[in-house]
């Protein structure tokens, strides 16, 4: 992009502010303003700005019901994973891993997926997530496409990780990386923030920002050439996840569903989770500041009326995206301290001042024709690492990662002492059935 485009460009949509400092860049900072700028899509700041002082539409959830949640057991749970075998076999089912975030939290200086959480080796996070991924095509004869989308920040460090680490065993050329979208930060009136005088504040999309990079960066089409039907949908901070679980899928199949959602009952009943609920003839994923007092500790049959949470956990049908990738979704606003400039010198407010924009990936719930829920028993497959220390903390994990496996060898007859720190690699063992049939070698291993 030249100035004179960038000009042009901020101008169409009124932030012709963003060049007010150009004569006093660099070479090089000039390159990066204008990189900037051209990322920009003068529709999405007129839509940004129209945001401004307006909140998501809210839906009357007073008159809201529990989804039917499935409880997959007996021939029901055998025909699933019948469903679902038939479709990683047939090579029509992919992953998609959000992964754009840093491990700041966790003290880390890096992404996330490269943080070390492996109980005995230290390996990190994407470790098991493509070992999971590798077995589950070895054992079904045909490759599951992983596509990864990282962020601006963190793409080159997520990438040099995979290549350092061979793609941990998986094919490079079933593994595809793309960024998510970046907004720029705007003031109370509608101005894009520059946090120096040749930079945007800018901050990432969100995960509903996914359909957008999807399509941009030809995700999509690459799905659409493999003949991808099914897309399982996970998040990266949480190593116990069953990823492409054929049960799952085939639930997802056998319901003719277009999104599909695991869910865990929740821990107390004003646990911070969203909770699908059916408004009208549409499921909507309710935030957990929605629900009044009384629907939250309601209860049917001794149960929680709303016992389900969602921890992220989806399968898309790949058409059902291509279709909501083409809209506009629903912005939410989140009003924070941003520095920005001020007559050439750069001002760290002490109180908010701009908005960061976001997008949610399930505000396409609704849109969803056909929707399933099914429940999972939270600790076989979630346990995120999100803070330094405590709960959803690298202590917690990797104590839920050892209980899990200890649980699975000792259904083979194989006890393992707590003092004993173990790790099984999910190529080796992908789950209680390859540790049954295993067993023996395990022990012999262990001895």
């Amino acid at each position: 992009m030249t100035f004179a485009e960038a000009e042009k460009m901020l101008a169409s949509c009124g932030q012709e502010h963003v060049l007010e400092y150009w004569k006093n860049l660099s070479k090089s900072e000039r390159a990066v303003l204008l990189e900037q700028i051209s990322t920009i899509d003068p529709k999405s700041i007129k839509a940004c700005r129209a945001a401004l002082g307006k909140s998501v539409s809210q839906v009357d959830t007073s008159k809201g019901k529990a989804p039917k949640v499935a409880v997959l057991k007996g021939a029901a749970l055998k025909r699933a994973i019948a469903a679902g075998e038939k479709e990683l076999s047939s090579g029509r089912v992919a992953a998609l891993l959000v992964a754009g975030g840093q491990g700041s939290r966790l003290g880390y200086d890096g992404p996330k997926g490269c943080y070390s959480i492996g109980p005995v080796t230290g390996a990190p996070l994407f470790y098991f997530h493509a070992r999971k991924i590798l077995a589950r095509s070895i054992r079904y004869g045909a490759a599951i496409p992983f596509y990864v989308m990282t962020s601006e920040a963190n793409n080159a460090d997520t990438v040099r990780c995979f290549e350092e680490n061979d793609y941990f065993g998986l094919d490079p050329e079933n593994v595809f990386f793309f960024t998510q979208g970046m907004w720029p930060g705007m003031t109370e009136d509608g101005r894009i923030i520059l946090d120096k005088i040749g930079h945007i504040f800018m901050s990432p999309d969100g995960h509903g920002g996914l359909l957008a990079a999807l399509k941009r960066s030809g995700a999509l089409d690459d799905m659409k050439k493999r003949g991808i039907k099914s897309v399982f949908f996970f998040q990266v901070d949480n190593p116990l996840v069953e990823i492409a679980d054929p049960a799952f899928i085939g639930h997802h199949i056998l319901e003719k569903s277009e999104y599909s959602l695991k869910l865990c009952a929740k821990r107390d009943p004003f646990e911070k989770v969203g909770m699908p609920m059916l408004v009208g003839d549409r499921y909507r994923m309710v935030e957990y500041t929605e629900m009044t007092e009384e629907q939250c500790l309601r209860k049917k049959n001794g149960k929680l009326y709303y016992l389900y949470g969602s921890p992220a956990i989806h399968v898309f049908d790949r058409d059902f995206l291509a279709r909501e990738a083409a809209k506009a979704m629903p912005l939410h606003l989140a009003y924070k301290k941003i520095s920005y400039v001020k007559d050439g010198k750069v001002v760290k407010p002490d109180s908010p001042n701009g908005y960061k924009f976001e997008k949610f990936i399930f505000d396409v719930l609704p849109n969803a024709k056909r929707a399933a829920f099914l429940a999972f028993d939270q600790k076989d497959e979630f346990s995120p690492v999100k803070n330094a220390e405590g709960s959803d903390s690298p202590e917690t994990c990797r104590a839920d990662m050892q209980d899990k496996w200890r649980r699975q060898l000792a259904e083979g007859g194989i006890i393992v002492p707590p003092s004993l720190p173990i790790e099984i690699d999910p190529v080796y063992a992908l789950d209680k059935a390859d540790i049954l049939r295993t067993g023996l070698v395990l022990e012999a291993d262990m001895l």
